[in-house]
């Protein structure tokens, strides 16, 4: 095409920042092939199926008797989680704490500190519980998306999305951080490999050098999200029109005296000021922060928050749908956790790593390890249950001291977390997507926060 004489051609404007444009064929990818969560566990079930037949020796029988003993081997596990999803979406839609969540959906005033915003107060909320953190997120990302519309922004509803999963990858340096609880607790199953002595969680979870690197992730990653962020004239999906939810207390019509108890403050608020009392003596008399106490702590807040009966079972109702899907997958997952401890699968992951570890690089490989194997086994606690003692071990004959290894894994089970999707259903539920309409910028959220936690071993361990 030929330019008029004393004028010059406007080039082509480039969509997108070019970390954007990087990451569109790994968006493409996703877009195309990732296949539903549950659909996403079985594959996983067969692929290590054939790994463990290939790599371990183990026979076709063995193999099934494995996996059909591990589905139901992490029963009480499954439980704590589940009421920590549970009770995390509850408390994350109590009247209160959606007071709060619409103020905090009026606060960005720009497109580039929507996505920001939203990440930063999930990633916040992640480290008091991980439950929390997921239901907040998704429900922090409706809120902006819609205030922001209203406004005029033009909000990319998938990247804000992304941006609330995103948080999750700060979980396990956090409150509920089930690894570092689990050695922090007598009697629990690493109390061997630690030789009889738990590993408070003031040596974990609150040292210094892990608080550190809780805020040098949250930075680095909401760096990362700003540059990878759609622009003003990038294509881009909002909100639909109808998408916002109406606020539901759950009452119900007073008819009957027992309707007039159901309507009443004062059964909840008694059992959560009874539940409270209990946590103050537990830690008055010398209880450690577990996983039960974590539940019963964000149980009493409900209880306190709550106006009465009706909307507490209301809301447990509401709750329990999202914690439906996550229920199915549990198992599948326990059974996949099942062959890789059963056939060995889950040593040969970790002895290669180990076997080419030193002092030094033990912990940053430790932490590859641990990404490695929560990409098949997406819990922390499961995947502790096996994987914990045999880095806790190896880590004791290098001479590393336990609390880098326990948060050696701990950062590698939150870190593949963002190209699993086993713990974005909730979220993705509440936002009505699709693992793979945010997987493209979790990506980015992956290699940014691999960076800071390789980085934070290293440091730690010289």
């Amino acid at each position: 095409m030929s330019s008029t004489p004393g004028t010059t051609e406007t080039p082509p404007r480039k969509e997108g920042t070019p970390l954007s444009r990087a990451m569109r064929p790994v968006n493409h990818v996703v877009e195309r092939f990732i296949p539903s969560a549950l659909v996403f566990s079985i594959v996983l079930t067969f692929i290590v199926a054939i790994l463990a037949l290939i790599l371990t020796g183990t026979g076709p029988g063995d193999l099934v008797v494995h996996w059909g003993d591990g589905l139901a081997g992490l029963l009480d596990f499954i439980t704590q989680m589940a009421l920590i999803l549970l009770l995390g979406h509850i408390l994350a839609n109590t009247g209160p704490v959606r007071r709060v969540l619409a103020f905090l959906g009026s606060v960005p005033r720009t497109e580039l500190a929507a996505y920001v915003f939203v990440f930063a107060v999930a990633a916040v909320a992640s480290l008091i519980t991980w439950g929390l953190g997921l239901v907040v997120g998704g429900l922090l990302a409706r809120e902006v998306a819609y205030q922001g519309r209203e406004r005029g922004l033009k909000l990319h509803f998938p990247m804000l999305v992304a941006a609330g999963f995103a948080g999750f990858v700060v979980w396990h340096m956090g409150y509920s951080a089930s690894g570092p609880l689990t050695a922090a607790t007598e009697g629990s199953f690493l109390m061997e490999s630690l030789g009889g002595q738990p590993v408070p969680i003031s040596e974990t979870v609150f040292s210094s050098w892990n608080m550190i690197a809780a805020v040098v992730t949250i930075l680095v990653v909401a760096l990362a999200l700003f540059l990878v962020a759609p622009r003003r004239g990038d294509k881009i999906v909002e909100l639909a029109q109808d998408a916002r939810e109406q606020a539901d207390d759950g009452q119900e019509e007073i008819v009957t005296p027992a309707d007039r108890v159901d309507a009443s403050r004062l059964p909840t608020l008694l059992l959560g000021l009874m539940l409270v009392a209990y946590l103050v003596l537990h830690f008055v008399q010398g209880g450690t922060l577990t996983l039960d106490t974590v539940n019963w702590s964000f149980l009493a807040l409900i209880l306190l928050l709550v106006r009465n009966p009706f909307e507490l079972i209301h809301l447990t109702k509401n709750a329990a749908s999202n914690v439906g899907e996550i229920l199915l997958q549990f198992p599948l997952y326990a059974g996949i956790l099942g062959m890789m401890s059963g056939t060995g699968l889950i040593e040969v992951f970790s002895d290669a790593f180990v076997s080419i570890s030193n002092p030094v690089t033990f912990g940053l490989l430790a932490f590859l390890a641990a990404g490695l194997v929560n990409f098949f086994v997406p819990s922390g606690g499961g995947q502790f249950a096996v994987q914990g003692p045999i880095m806790l071990g190896a880590g004791a004959d290098l001479g590393v001291d336990p609390a880098i290894t326990i948060m050696a894994v701990s950062y590698g089970d939150q870190w593949t977390n963002m190209i699993q999707p086993f713990w974005a259903i909730p979220l993705l539920a509440i936002a009505g997507l699709k693992m793979r309409d945010i997987l493209g910028y979790t990506t980015v959220v992956l290699i940014a926060s691999g960076l800071v936690f390789a980085g934070t071993l290293l440091i730690v361990s010289l």
